[in-house]
Order: C-alpha cells, then structure tokens, then sequence
C-alpha cells in the first residue's frame, strides 16, 4: 500500500460552499490515521474507507471546525457496523467535552479511548510527538514519525519555537496559512509565517491549508514562497499526496 495524506478539508472557521473544514487522512503501512474532522469531513472520509476501518483520530484543539465530525464518526461506529475495539483519540483537554456537549444521548467514551496532548505515543507505525502551540484554547500540533516518513501538523496555531522543533527535517508540514499580507496575530499562522518555518525547519514540502473563506490561495502560495524555495502545495478537498 502507498503511503498517503489525502485532504478532508481545508477551511478555516467555516466551510466554503463545495469544501470542508479542517481534516486529513493519513495512510501508512496499512494503518488509517485521521487527523482532525472539521465540518463536512466525515463524508469525504466515508468516500475513502469505512469508518470502521480508521485506527486512530488527531484532534489538534476544541474549535468546531476542527472537531464537529468527530461526533458524526461516533454515530458511524455506533450504527453503522463493523466496529471492532474502542477507537484511540488523542486529542487536548476540552475536546471530548466540547464535542460531547452535541450529544446528549450517545456516548463518546463508549466509542473512542481518549488519550490526552500533549504528549509522546506509540500509535500502531508511528510514533507521535504532540506539543502545546499558541492558540485560543488548548491546541496541540503534531509530528508523526514512521519507517522512512514524517509528517509534521501544526494545526491553527500561531508562530512558535516548537513548531520549528515539530517539523524539523520533515518530509511533509502541513501549516495553517490563515492571515495573509501583514496580517499578525499570536494565535494563528500567516502564509509568510508558514514559509518561513518551513525554511528554517528544512522540510522537503510545505502543504498549506487552514485558508479563510474566500482568500486568494494563490496569494497565499506567493507569499509562503517568499522565504521557502521548495514545493509548495495548495490543499484541495480530495487530494492525495504520495509520501
């Protein structure tokens, strides 16, 4: 089997008509990693595997377009059959309860085993190293490292030291690109910011994504350039990436 990331989703705050919010899918070695479900994930996800078949969930932080889906996922093991053991769900304080606040029947311990960020894990081939980033609530960004592979996320977090640390030497950063111009705030990353993390970390591509309704992406592409000369990808809603 390929390795691949294949994007979910790659809105910030909400969805554009035709897109989702945040979310990837991360297949390597035979083991389904998701990485956070933002609003209208789970359908792109169900077009790639069963839910049954996902292994293990990333949520970076609490904001819903990040997370609302993890409560459609739950639904689908619940009902939808060929569920096996509870799900592993590595996710920051507040997540669970955020999401749980939707359902006032179902259980999501019932369905997911939740294992707090930050924090280091073995999860199935990769090894996961979750660090706290600056945002508005809670958020861990992520590396994942595999048998020849590494991908670094950094969620909606703003610029950091640790990110720098998460995505060194990388194959791949996925970096929000939510602000453009000279747009500046603790909390979130710009394109600018983005190219120049992923130059000082010397990753071999930068994927940006996190992109506000209606922004120019191509702009976004320019400016991350400005700082990083290696490749840079625009994510698309159902795009998949060899790695």
């Amino acid at each position: 089997m390929c390795n691949s990331l294949t994007v979910l989703g790659t809105c910030g705050a909400w969805p554009e008509a035709g897109r989702a919010a945040s979310g990837f899918l991360l297949e390597a070695y035979g083991f389904r990693l998701v990485l956070d479900l933002g609003y209208a994930t789970l359908p792109r996800l169900l077009a790639r595997c069963a839910a049954s078949k996902v292994d293990a969930v990333v949520i970076t932080h609490e904001h819903p377009d990040h997370c609302a889906d993890l409560s459609a996922l739950c639904r689908a093991l619940l009902y939808g059959g060929g569920r096996r053991d509870r799900v592993p769900l590595y996710c920051p304080t507040g997540v669970l309860g955020r999401v749980q606040a939707m359902e006032p029947t179902e259980d999501l311990h019932e369905v997911f085993e939740s294992r707090p960020l930050p924090g280091l894990y073995q999860v199935g081939p990769f090894h996961l190293n979750g660090r706290l980033l600056p945002h508005h609530v809670p958020h861990a960004g992520v590396r994942l490292t595999g048998p020849n592979l590494s991908v670094a996320y950094s969620g909606d977090a703003g610029p950091d030291h640790v990110l720098g640390d998460l995505a060194t030497g990388t194959d791949l950063l996925v970096a929000g690109a939510t602000l453009q111009g000279a747009a500046v705030d603790p909390h979130l990353l710009s394109a600018t910011q983005a190219g120049q993390w992923a130059a000082r970390a010397g990753v071999a591509r930068l994927v940006l994504t996190h992109f506000w309704p209606g922004a120019d992406r191509r702009q976004s592409v320019a400016e991350a350039g400005v700082a990083y000369t290696g490749e840079i990808l625009t994510a698309n809603e159902g795009m998949t990436l060899a790695i």
